[in-house]
This record gives C-alpha cells, sequence and structure tokens, in this order.
C-alpha cells in the first residue's frame, strides 16, 4: 500500500519538488524544480513553497529540507540564505501560508536519510553524507542513525569555511576546472578523513551527477560513493522523514 506524501528540497539556488511513495521512496510524479527567490526571505520562500505545491495539485502532509540548522521546526542558522530566518518557525509560517502540515529538516540530513532508507550502500558503521552544490551539506549517520545537523560544510578550512573554498559555487567563481576542483575537495576530505574516520563518504547534491568525472580525483582511503538518488535525494528524504512525523 502505497504511503503518498509531498517532499521539498530548498536549496540556495534551486527548490525541488514531488509526491513521494514514503514507503519506497519512489518518485510517483515527476520533479519540479523552480528558482531559489532572491533574496530568499520568509515571504517569499514561502509563496514559492505554495507555488511549488499548486503546481504538484498536493493539499496533504509536507516534508521540507532546509539549509538550516533546524531544531523543532526553527531555523538556527542561515548561511546561503536570507538572515532574517533566524528564529522562524518554517513549519508554522509555511504551514500559515500553504495551509496544510509541514515537517521540516536540515537539507542534507533529509537528502542523507533518502540514502538511509532506500539505498543500497552499507549502512554499518560511520557513513558521512556531503551535499555538493551553493554550499556543502552535510548528514551524519551510525548505523544509518542521524546524528542532526553537523553542517561539515561549515569546518574552518584553509582560512574560511569549507565550502567557500570547495563547493560548486566556489568552482565556479575561482573558475576551477573539474581536475583543480577535486583535488580541493580531496583536500577537504582527508581533512573529514583526520577528523571523524568514517567508514565511507556519500556524494549527493548536484555535483553527484558528474561522480563519473571526478570519481579517481577523490580518493582519500576511505570509499567514496555517488548517492543512488543524485539530486533527487533531499525530495525523497523530506517526504520520508515527513512521514514519520505527520503520519
Amino acid at each position: 500500500m502505497q504511503k503518498i506524501i509531498a517532499g521539498i528540497d530548498i536549496g540556495g539556488t534551486g527548490m525541488k519538488g514531488a509526491l513521494v511513495d514514503a514507503q519506497t521512496g519512489e518518485m510517483v510524479t515527476e520533479r519540479l524544480r523552480i528558482l531559489t527567490p532572491q533574496p530568499a526571505t520568509p515571504e517569499r520562500v514561502s509563496q514559492a513553497v505554495k507555488e511549488l505545491l499548486i503546481k504538484l495539485e498536493w493539499q496533504g502532509p509536507v516534508g521540507v529540507g532546509f539549509p538550516s540548522i533546524i531544531n523543532k521546526n526553527i531555523a538556527l542558522s542561515a548561511e546561503n540564505i536570507s538572515k532574517e530566518w533566524i528564529g522562524v518557525d518554517i513549519g508554522k509560517l509555511f504551514e500559515k501560508e500553504c495551509g496544510m502540515p509541514f515537517a521540516i529538516a536540515n537539507d542534507a540530513d533529509a537528502a542523507g536519510m533518502a540514502e538511509m532508507l532506500f539505498g543500497s550502500i552499507d549502512k554499518t558503521g560511520v557513513s558521512m553524507f556531503l551535499t555538493i552544490g551553493t554550499g556543502i551539506g552535510s548528514g551524519l549517520f551510525l548505523d544509518g542513525k542521524l546524528l542532526p545537523n553537523t553542517e561539515m560544510g561549515h569546518l574552518i578550512f584553509y582560512g574560511d569555511i569549507a565550502e567557500k573554498y570547495c563547493s560548486n559555487a566556489a568552482r565556479k567563481q575561482h573558475k576551477l576546472s573539474t581536475k583543480r576542483w577535486a583535488e580541493r575537495f580531496r583536500q577537504y576530505l582527508l581533512h573529514l578523513n583526520r577528523l571523524f574516520s568514517p567508514d565511507r563518504f556519500i556524494i549527493g547534491g548536484g555535483m553527484s551527477n558528474k561522480f563519473e568525472i571526478f570519481e579517481d580525483w577523490i580518493q582519500t582511503g576511505t570509499p567514496v560513493y555517488s548517492s543512488q538518488f543524485k539530486n533527487a535525494a533531499g525530495v525523497i528524504g523530506a517526504a520520508a522523514i515527513a512521514a514519520d512525523r505527520l503520519l
């Protein structure tokens, strides 16, 4: 029996949404994408969320992966979105705008949950899920169980936070070839190895679509895998989290 729920993944550049069977992780509609409003203020983003749900023709519970530290649906940080989000109860804001219940999670935590719940990669021990996009997000899991809000992209690295050095946005800003960017990212993985000794890295986010191109250039001795769900992981994981909390 299907358990259908809407999942939305809000990034610094784009917002994606689909209806998902939360029991299997299968998207049952096309994944829709719209641009994240700029500036990404609470008012403008909540209106964009409503627009996505209208396009999906959905009136039920919704899960959202959001680029912030999240505690009980409240945003506690805002790195690639408007600072106006800090302290906002995102669930209540979106429910007021859209008229339906919401469950909110950190975007990388949500994406990693898709892999833990529905992916085929080994989940025993410590898995570090990293999303590479406008920033770098992270989900840290022990035997498939989440330690939320790790935000490894905000570790200090080469004099600034790591995502300023080796995110996809940094690659574009510094006009790096894929190979030069990959060497930066490999140094970052070596740093994470020293700090956390994970059993595996799993790469998601927009750059996961190019994983086969740079896979050989980011090896550190710890296995590195591409997310099975690529850039759809955030939508799938957000739906699964909402199903657990709201259904």
